[in-house]
């Protein structure tokens, strides 16, 4: 549940090396105690009417507290403004054009994260 003090709910695969890397960048960013962080790979408990563990371990989603569901690009952009250092990105996904590009990015990317994953995750336990 968030808090009052929690401005967004990030859900997030911990079982992925590569997410797990992001999100540690995040929590030690100023602002990271606005944000609650789920990792739903763990998570045995419901996360939402309208966001399932399946969805939320395929994609990156966000809610606000506001109650609203981002997911994607702008599940990152949310996260950016929220954090004073990565303001300047939310800022350049502002312009025209930006936000759809950051999508499709997203979108190629989704594909490969296994393995790069997978990559990630040998390099960081030293080529096991």
């Amino acid at each position: 549940m968030q808090s009052e003090t929690q401005s967004l709910t990030v859900y997030y695969d911990g079982g992925c090396p590569l997410c797990q890397a992001e999100i540690n960048h995040y929590r030690k960013q100023t602002g990271a105690d606005n944000i609650c962080f789920r990792d739903v790979s763990i998570s045995e408990e419901k996360l939402a009417g309208d966001l399932t563990k399946e969805q939320a371990m395929k994609r990156f989603h966000v809610r606000g507290h506001d109650g609203l569901l981002l997911s994607g690009a702008a599940a990152f952009v949310a996260v950016w403004s929220t954090l004073p250092r990565w303001k300047w990105a939310a800022r350049l996904a502002a312009l025209p054009g930006i936000m759809m590009m950051l999508e499709i990015a997203y979108r190629l990317f989704l594909p490969v994260r296994p393995i790069l994953s997978s990559l990630f995750g040998r390099f960081t336990r030293g080529g096991s």
